[in-house]
């Protein structure tokens, strides 16, 4: 895999679910940057689709690989979440927790601090059950492509969500942009992109593997999302780098984008 950009056949292939979970979210080993990163989602997701935050029917999750934290706020908002990831594991990995199949990945930590994001942290199963009965399929997804459902198609969503996913997806800035045209391509007029980004990454490790990312300056994301067609209503920039990836990166950029109506 050195020295070329890990494609969608590498990830088929060599991306081991536990093995990424492992790295990037346990939650109980301690103040790692890791754990950081995953709060600062959480609190972003919190303030975005909590009280007085967006609200709707349908929302497209891309790239979910194979965690569920990035929709535990946003169940409470829509009635109809789409999990999507490129690979079959990791796609598996989403269906073993929806069924509460044995061997299930233990979101509990997660589960519990969205609740104390809300106001209740004792009310976390009951949270898993909402996202669990909200959540109603899981699909194949390549931004990639100009439908990156494809061969599904669904109506036009009120919210796309993609987190710490495109700059892995795509190859270079220009792949970037035009993946994010494609995300825009499933979301009705008015409708809203809420996305992660991490800044300056070019690789981050699963296990012993490495696994590239375009690598990409806050300026670049901000004019990519305009370009494609949203207006940004906000816009968080956390400095905190990950200790698992191959290099320093700049942190990670949260936006909240709406599709503009017309040309």
């Amino acid at each position: 895999m050195e020295g070329n950009f890990t494609g969608g056949d590498v990830y088929q292939k060599h991306f081991l679910p536990r093995d990424y979970l492992a790295t990037y979210y346990s939650f109980e080993d301690g103040p790692l940057p890791e754990a950081e990163m995953i709060k600062f989602n959480l609190e972003c997701l919190h303030k975005t689709f909590g009280p007085g935050g967006l609200r709707g029917d349908t929302l497209i999750d891309i790239g979910s690989g194979p965690t569920i934290y990035q929709v535990l706020a946003a169940c409470e908002a829509f009635t109809d979440i789409t999990l999507s990831d490129f690979t079959d594991r990791n796609r598996e990995e989403l269906e073993k927790w929806l069924r509460k199949e044995p061997g299930a990945y233990d979101w509990t930590p997660a589960l519990k601090f969205a609740c104390e994001l809300e106001g209740n942290s004792g009310r976390w199963q009951e949270k898993a059950e909402k996202l669990r009965a909200t959540v109603k399929r899981v699909l194949k997804c390549d931004a990639n492509l100009g439908n990156p459902l494809a061969p599904a198609v669904l109506p036009p969503a009120d919210c796309v969500l993609t987190l710490l996913a495109m700059e892995c997806a795509c190859c270079s800035l220009d792949a970037y942009r035009a993946a994010l045209r494609n995300l825009a391509s499933l979301l009705k007029p008015g409708g809203h992109l809420v996305t992660t980004v991490t800044l300056n990454i070019s690789s981050y490790m699963v296990g012993k593997l490495k696994f590239s990312c375009v690598s990409l300056k806050k300026e670049e994301v901000e004019q990519a999302v305009l370009d494609a067609g949203f207006d940004i209503e906000r816009l968080l920039h956390n400095p905190q780098n990950y200790s698992a990836t191959t290099a320093p990166n700049d942190g990670m950029c949260f936006i909240v984008a709406r599709k503009r109506s017309g040309p």
